[in-house]
Formats: C-alpha cells, structure tokens, sequence
C-alpha cells in the first residue's frame, strides 16, 4: 500500500454520521455532504470564488492574524542586521530605506501577492503544490503510479499542447530523461527544507528585540543599575518575548538562568500548536490589525517630527549611491535588507486559509502602506539619532504609548510564529502526500478549515532544533544571517518553479517568461550572493537543518520508489491466476480477504507470497490500493475505484482509494465500510449494464466484460486458456463508482445474479474481514555501491521503523490484521 498519515480527529469535532448510512444508491449524494453547515458555506466559498464586499473584507481582515504576522514584525530587527557595526554616516540610512521600499514592492508586492499567488492549486500555495501543477501537466512525477482514469477526476486539470508550441517542447524536454525530473524533484524538496528551517528560526528572530529593547527603555529610569552586556540570542514565546542572554547586574543573576527562562517560555509556545490556528487567528487578527496602523502611525509621527527628507529614499538614484559609497560593506549589508521580506514565503504557504482577493485587499491597503511608513519612521529617527540604531524601532516610540506597542508588539510576534510553524506542518503533509516524507501522526485540529492540522511529532523536531539553534548562537546578526539565507533560497526556488508554471500552465509567451525571470533573478541573486558571504557568520544554520530533511525525504522518496518498482516487476501475471481456476489451488475458506497494495494494475506478488504459503484463502479478495494524486483534493463521490479481476466465480476484485495532498484520514471515517458500500454498488451496476447497449463507460465496461466472459468461459464454466492473456488485458481498466440511479426494470435474470452475488457478499462480510499487509523488509543489493547501502540499509530502514504502521491509518483491528512478512533486495 503507498505510504499513508494517520490523522486523529479532536472530540470536538462532530462530524456527520448520517454521510455513513441509507442505502449504496445514495452513497454518493450523503459522501458529499460537508461536515457542518459553516464548512459547507467555506467550501462553496473557495469553489466559486464568488465573494461579496462584506465577506471579502472579513476575510482579508482574518488573514492579518495569520498570514502577515511575519512580514509584520520584521520591523523589530531589519536596521540593526543592516548596520550591525553602527551607522556611519546619516545618508546610509537614506540608501537603506530606498532599497527596502524597492525590496517590498518589487518582491511581496508585485511578484508574490500579484503573481504567484495567482499560481494557486485550487487555493493551494507553496512549492509543493506548485510541483503538483507540474506534474498534472507533464509526467515529471518520478512514481509512475497514475492511472489514465485519474485524469477524469473533476479536480485534475490539464491541457494539450500543439505538437510545436514552446509549452510542448518544454514538456518533452522535462519527460524524456529521468535526472530531469529528479532534478525538478530535488529543486522542490530544497525549498520545502528551507520553509520548514523558515519555521525553525522565526520563533526565536520574532522576539529577543522585544526585551532588549525593553531593557534600553526602562535604563532611562534605572540610574544604569540594568544594561545590556553582550546580547545573546535566546528563543522567546513571543508573548512573554524571552530576555537570552540580557545580563542583569545583580548578584545571582546568571547567563544559565537566562537560557533556562527561555527553553521555558519555547516549551510553552510549542505546547500551544496543537491548539491550531483558527481560533488565534480570529483572536489576534484585530491585534495584528491594530499593530500594523500603530507602526504605520508612529512612522507619520517620526517622519514629521525628526527628519523628512527620508521620503526621497523614493527615489531609486539613493540605491546606486547607497552601493556605490558602501562598497564591500555596503553590498554585504543586503543581507540584513533582505529581513525586510521574511514572511513573504510563508504568505504563499498559507494561501490555503484563505482566498488570494482576500490576501491582496490586506497586502496593498494596509500592510505594504505601514510597513514603508513605519521603515520610513525609523530612517527618520536614525537620521538623527545614529547611536541607536540596536533598538531603533523601540527608541523611536513615543514614551507616552511605549508599553501598549510594546504589549501589541509581543501579541503580534505569537502570530509571527504561529504561521510559519503552521506553514510547516502544511507542507510536511503535502511532502508525505507526494511520497517524500515518512508516514506522521496528523490531527485535524478545526471543523471549519481542513487546511488547520497539527503534526505532533514534527512539532518535538521543531522546538528541540528551536532549542539548539536559539541556545548557540553569540549575537543577534549570526540569527539574522540565518534567516536570510533560508527566505532568499526559497524564494530562488519558488522563481524558477514559476518559469515553467508560466510555460506549461498558462501557456505566456516568451516575452513576459523573461521579463519575469529577469526581474525576479537579479533582485534575488543579488541577496544570495550578498548571503553567501555570511554563511560563516549564521548562514550555516538553515543549510545544515535543510540538508538533514532533506536527506530524510530524499531517502524516503527513494526508498518507496524503488519499493514499487520491485512490486511493479515481480507482480504476478493473471494468466497465471486464471490458471489456478476458481478456487485458485486452495482452500476457499469464508470471509474476505483484503490484500494492500501499492499497485494500481496487476496481482501484487505479496499474494502469490501468501497463496503459496498457507493452504487456503478467503472466498473473496479485494486487492486494496490506496495512493494519493497531484491534487489537492479528491471528492467523496470519486474516491474510489473498483473493478473485477477475472472471471466472476472468482470472486476478485481489485479497489484504489485515491486521495489529494489536502485530504484528511480521520480516526472516525470508517473506510471499510466505504469501501464495501463502493464494492456493493459496483456488483449492483455491472449487472445492469451487462445488457445495455448505451454508449456510457458503463455499457462499455459491461460489453467487455460479457465478451470476456464469454471467451474465457465454455458453456460448461470451463476456463479457456488460449484467450485469457488477451482478454484479460482488454478489460484491464478500473471503473469508477459515481453514477447515482435507481434499480431499473433490467432482466430477471441479472437481477436474480444481482441479488445472489450481493448476499454472497453480505454473507462473507459477515463471516469475517481480515486486512492482509505486507511487512517488508528493503535491503540494498550485495553489489550496490557503500552509499546505496547506506541509503537504504541504515536510513530508510531506521525511518521505517520509526514512522506510523499502515493498519494505524484505517482503525484497523489488531485481530482483524495480518502481515505477511518480505524482503525486498533493490
């Protein structure tokens, strides 16, 4: 079976029971049904993209408190990663400030809220499902488990391209040779690792401005007995804001002491996710709403009242002036400039809450006009006050309303967090989707966004690489380093990702492709570049943690790749099955017998393995695959496929469960029964189509299934065996249960074969169920080079053992499972 997530629903989550009951006929109709009357209205809402004014700007006001909070807060820390060894002279400030304007409205404002956003998958964001619109329209997916009938899904959408056109070379050139498509693979996974170390550094960058500045301001009245004393970076709940390494000069107060308040404060910030972010994004939207016309107000404050003449930084003349006076200093203080735009990545992340009109009416009226306004401010102060440019932000406060920003401030450095941590578990759901990442326990933690889930054990991995980070590093530009150097890869990623979007999805012409890579290359690579000189200084940190995930997922994607490639060779030809006869050389013991496989086509060779094993077998076997599509969702009505294997006195059938990168497994979907009202309904439509002559996939599948009858059985109910290879591979297709009817007037007899097949069925069902797993075992061949069997021998065994149990997915009963043990040399 492909690798599948447990997901555990929330007591609170009342899902509707009625979907699990009434007759097969109307099985389709009540799958459908949403899980309460708001989630129905949310998702007819992101369907129709159909908003009112009024449902528009609720929506874009709730998207302050969960998608802007990082882009918010960067304010707190951008001037002094900038001129981390102060300012030295006035019109720097003025060159800064010009290249943070152009920074934000070239990249956040016009690339990312006006361009990429719209690069959606049905409301999707990240380089994931940007990798799921490639693959829908080019074969670059480096599983070939894909079936022709996924195609027909109402949620899978692709196009043809004219055999010249530039689109379809561009396609041929990325499926003619396997290194592309693993290079196109890796490409993604290298900007998934860089969001998930996005998700690392943010908690800690959000914060530790709060309490050293905190401590600058109260020094104003503490006749100097509290000062700063070489500030080390320490982690922060944004609420509380952790004070790491603020030396207070006091007996018994220690650096240790520090340190520890701090792992405290990050323990309680990450014990908080399973939470989910629904109800603190309705919480924290007016506040984040209330910091953005704070900052954008003490900015008109500063500007008025220090120096403003900062306004000509407008002017992009003060750039080229700002390089050109700075030199090698100037250039490398671009990486502090680049903070400026952090969060911007984990705005396309989290598109999926909300719909991209909603996050463009936030971004242009009120989060890009305060954040120049506040930049503006501050450029303004340092003008004139250049000394303090380590707590420039909170030296630039007004006294009389210093503690209410102050409170604001930390609220809004919670949200910060929130989002990117919740950006992570998105993503590592949407990697585990497309057989990149180990199978995780996932809860769903809102009945109102499917999008809300909480990863508990990638969560652990977060705070204690949280922990590590926060605790090593010396000073607040080494995090800032960091932090730049994960945003700006990202963001190359999402750029080149975006040119072939262009290409094979929206079919632009060349023009606007150039003019687009270009623009987007030369901002980005010019900040790369500027980064790639502090890798020594902070830099490190986010390759080091994105490497290791990715080996994780790269292995594990290997791995399972070549798993089915094994499956996919050594699967058992239904000749030879045809030959075994009804009984299939065994004992038809009652019961059914459902074998997991990850082949979607094709006897699994773990049957054969179990046949050849033991001396009997159930009266019916269901050959159950479950796999998941480059899409994000696949409807109740299409989720499964069923088709007979054989002849009918066999009593095979083969079911493929399929679902998107966004659906959920919960602890209470009972997919056995699903799965059997599918089957039912399947036995109920063969035998009325086996008569009709309609033109419909039904009558289609009903013909060849009668020809193949025919010639595969003699009057007698002998088998035939010079047609079956022929015959057999004639009706080697998988029908989907999605036609809704009621019994009509069909002959008698395919009524009387109707009934009697079905009670058979009933009657098996009621005899036992028992779920057939295969337990294998991958090993590396004797002749495989050292890294091979490093790969595979010591890391995808390891990540196996530790990752989620397939029968954990489905409730399967511990009584009801049976594994049947293999080893696999690849």
């Amino acid at each position: 079976m492909n690798s599948s997530m447990e997901i555990e629903g929330r007591n609170d989550i009342d899902e509707d029971s009625e979907s699990n009951r009434g007759s097969m006929w109307d099985l389709d109709q009540k799958l459908d049904q949403p899980m309460d009357e708001e989630a129905g209205k949310l998702k007819t809402i992101y369907r129709e993209k159909k908003f009112s004014a009024i449902l528009l700007l609720r929506l874009a006001f709730q998207s302050l408190g969960v998608v802007y909070g990082d882009l918010g807060t960067s304010p707190l820390y951008v001037f002094y990663n900038t001129f981390p060894k102060g300012i030295s002279d006035p019109e720097d400030v003025i060159g800064a400030l010009s290249l943070i304007i152009y920074s934000l409205t070239l990249i956040p404002l016009l690339k990312y809220v006006f361009i990429v956003c719209k690069a959606n998958d049905n409301g999707q964001g990240g380089t994931l499902a940007l990798y799921s619109l490639l693959c829908r329209h080019a074969k670059v997916k480096t599983i070939p488990n894909q079936h022709r009938t996924d195609e027909d899904l109402t949620t899978y959408s692709r196009s043809t391209f004219h055999e010249q056109s530039f689109a379809a070379k561009t396609k041929r050139w990325l499926e003619n040779y396997a290194f592309r498509k693993t290079g196109l693979l890796i490409l993604v996974l290298v900007g998934t690792c860089m969001v998930i170390g996005d998700g690392i550094l943010t908690p800690a960058i959000s914060g530790n401005w709060l309490p050293s500045s905190l401590i600058s301001f109260m020094s104003k009245f503490s006749a100097g007995n509290i000062y700063l004393h070489n500030i080390r970076f320490a982690p922060c709940l944004a609420v509380l804001s952790a004070a790491g390494g603020i030396k207070v000069n006091k007996p018994g107060m220690s650096g240790d002491v520090v340190i520890v308040v701090a792992v405290v404060i990050l323990v309680c910030l990450f014990s908080m996710q399973h939470y989910g972010t629904d109800k603190v994004g309705w919480l924290f939207a007016p506040i984040v709403l209330l910091w953005f016309l704070l900052i954008g107000s003490i900015g008109i404050y500063n500007i008025c009242k220090y120096d403003a003449s900062v306004l000509k930084a407008f002017s992009p003349v003060y750039v080229y002036r700002y390089l050109k006076r700075g030199g090698r200093d100037g250039f490398m203080s671009l990486g502090g400039i680049m903070l400026s735009i952090t969060g911007t990545e984990a705005l396309f992340a989290d598109l999926a809450h909300f719909p991209v009109s909603a996050i463009q009416l936030a971004f242009t009226v009120v989060v890009f006009p305060c954040l120049l306004l506040a930049y503006s401010g501050q450029a303004a102060y340092l003008v004139k006050n250049k000394e303090h440019v380590v707590d420039a932000f909170y030296r630039s406060i007004p006294e009389s309303i210093y503690w209410p920003v102050f409170l604001i401030a930390t609220a809004a450095a919670v949200v910060a967090s929130q989002a990117t941590i919740s950006a992570t578990f998105s993503i590592i759901k949407q990697a585990h989707a497309h057989g990149c990442f180990p199978r995780v326990k996932v809860v769903h933690t809102s009945k109102n966004f499917l999008g809300q889930i909480y990863v508990p054990d990638i969560n652990w991995i977060l705070m204690i690489l949280c922990i590590c980070v926060t605790a090593g590093f010396k000073n607040q530009s080494q995090i800032g380093n960091a932090y730049g150097t994960a945003v700006v890869i990202v963001m190359l990623v999402t750029t080149l990702l975006m040119v072939l979007i262009m290409i094979l999805v929206w079919r632009c012409h060349w023009i606007l492709v150039v003019l687009f890579t270009g623009l987007s290359l030369v901002v980005e690579c010019t900040y790369f570049s500027a980064v790639l000189f502090k890798v020594d200084q902070g830099g490190w940190v986010p390759l080091v943690i994105a490497g290791a995930f990715l080996i994780v997922m790269y292995v594990w994607h290997y791995g399972t790749l070549k798993r089915y490639e094994f499956e996919m060779h050594s699967k058992v030809s239904m000749a030879w099955i045809v030959g075994l006869g009804p009984s299939l050389g065994l004992v038809r013991v009652p019961g059914i017998g459902l074998v997991y496989t990850e082949l979607a086509s094709g006897v699994p060779h773990i049957f054969s393995h179990f046949i050849t094993n033991l001396p009997a077998i159930h009266s019916v076997v269901v050959f159950v695959c479950v796999k998941y599509l480059p899409v994000y969702t696949v409807p109740e009505e299409e989720r499964f496929l069923v088709k007979r294997i054989g002849p009918k006195n066999f009593r095979m059938f083969r079911c493929v469960a399929r679902y998107g990168y966004k659906d959920l497994h919960k602890k209470d979907d009972d997919f056995e029964k699903k799965l059997f009202d599918s089957l039912f309904l399947f036995v109920r439509l063969e035998s009325m189509m086996d008569g009709c002559s309609d033109s419909d996939e039904y009558s289609l599948y009903g013909q060849q299934t009668q020809h193949s009858r025919d010639g595969l059985l003699n009057e007698n109910g002998n088998t035939v065996g010079s047609v079956v290879d022929t015959t057999l591979s004639s009706i080697d297709s998988i029908v989907p249960v999605k036609v809704t009817t009621t019994v009509g007037s069909s002959g008698q007899a395919s009524s009387q074969t109707e009934v009697d097949e079905v009670e058979f069925l009933r009657s098996c069902q009621d005899a036992g169920v028992v779920h057939i797993m295969g337990n294998t075992v991958v090993r590396a061949r004797r002749e495989s080079r050292f890294y091979k069997k490093i790969a595979v021998d010591y890391i995808y065994a390891f990540l196996r053992k530790i990752c989620r149990e397939h029968s954990v997915i489905f409730n399967v009963p511990h009584e009801s499972l049976l594994n049947v043990g293999q080893v696999f040399y690849v």
